[in-house]
C-alpha cells in the first residue's frame, strides 16, 4: 500500500538547526532538478532555513488526526506527502517551513501541477504497477500532479448525509475524514492490499464508508450524519 497525503496549510517552524539537504530527500535522483528550479523562483532563502522532519512541520487538521510521528511506516514506500515545493516527501525528510499552494501562479514556472507531472511520473514509476494499491487522500490540485496508471487507486472523499437522504460534499472538514482513514490504515494489523481491504479497515475503525468503482479507479466515501 502507498498512502498519498496532501501537505497542510499550517506548518510548524523548525527549531534552529541545519537546513534541508536536497540530496537526502525522497527520489532525489529524479526530483532535485525541479526542486532547485522551484526554490530559486519562489524563495532562495529557504535553502538556508532550519529544517525538521516533514511529519513535524505539517501540522494541519489531517496531520493532527493522523498523528504521523507515532506511526511506524516504511520510509518512502508506504507514505508520501505531496508538496508544491518538493513534489513529494517522506515523513522523515527534513524540510523548512514554507508557504506554496499548488494553485499559486509563479511567473517563471507556469502552473505548478503541470511542472511536477513529468518528474513525478518518472520518480513514482516503480510504485505504479499492476497489483499495487494507492490510497489517495490528496486534494484536487495535488491529484493533478500524478495519478497511477497501473496500480489500483482509491480516492478518499467525504460527504454529509442530509435529512432527506441526499449527500453534500464536505470541504474543509474532509481533511478530518481523510486523516481518520489514514490513521485506520496505518493502525490496521495488516496493511491493505486491495480496495476492499481499505474499506474494511476504515469500517473496523468505526467510520461509515462506502466503496465504489469509478471510471477504472475506486472511491471511498466517508459519510457523516
Amino acid at each position: 500500500m502507498l498512502l498519498l497525503l496532501p501537505p497542510s496549510e499550517g506548518k510548524a517552524e523548525p527549531p534552529p538547526g541545519p537546513p534541508a539537504d536536497l540530496a537526502a530527500l525522497a527520489f532525489a535522483d529524479t526530483l532535485t532538478a525541479t526542486r532547485e528550479r522551484v526554490l530559486g523562483a519562489v524563495d532562495p532563502a529557504l535553502r538556508a532555513a532550519p529544517a525538521a522532519p516533514a511529519s513535524a512541520v505539517y501540522t494541519g487538521v489531517l496531520f493532527g488526526r493522523l498523528d504521523l510521528p507515532s506511526r511506524k511506516v516504511r520510509t518512502g514506500r508506504e507514505v508520501l506527502i505531496a508538496s508544491a515545493l518538493w513534489g513529494v516527501v517522506r515523513p522523515a525528510d527534513r524540510i523548512p517551513r514554507y508557504k506554496l499552494p499548488i494553485g499559486e501562479k509563479v511567473a517563471a514556472l507556469g502552473p505548478l501541477a503541470a511542472l511536477w507531472r513529468e518528474p513525478l511520473a518518472e520518480a513514482l514509476a516503480g510504485l505504479d504497477a499492476p497489483g499495487a494499491l494507492v490510497v489517495d487522500c490528496r486534494s484536487g490540485g495535488y491529484v493533478a500532479t500524478w495519478r497511477p496508471r497501473e496500480a489500483a487507486r482509491v480516492a478518499v472523499r467525504a460527504f454529509r448525509v442530509l435529512p432527506d437522504g441526499g449527500r453534500r460534499p464536505i470541504s474543509h472538514m474532509a481533511k478530518v475524514a481523510r486523516g481518520d482513514v489514514a490513521r485506520a490504515l496505518l493502525a490496521a494489523p495488516r496493511r491493505p492490499r486491495r480496495p476492499h481491504d481499505v474499506a474494511e479497515a476504515a469500517a473496523r475503525a468505526g467510520l461509515e464508508v462506502e466503496l465504489a468503482e469509478d471510471g477504472g479507479g475506486w472511491t471511498l466515501d466517508v459519510l457523516e450524519r
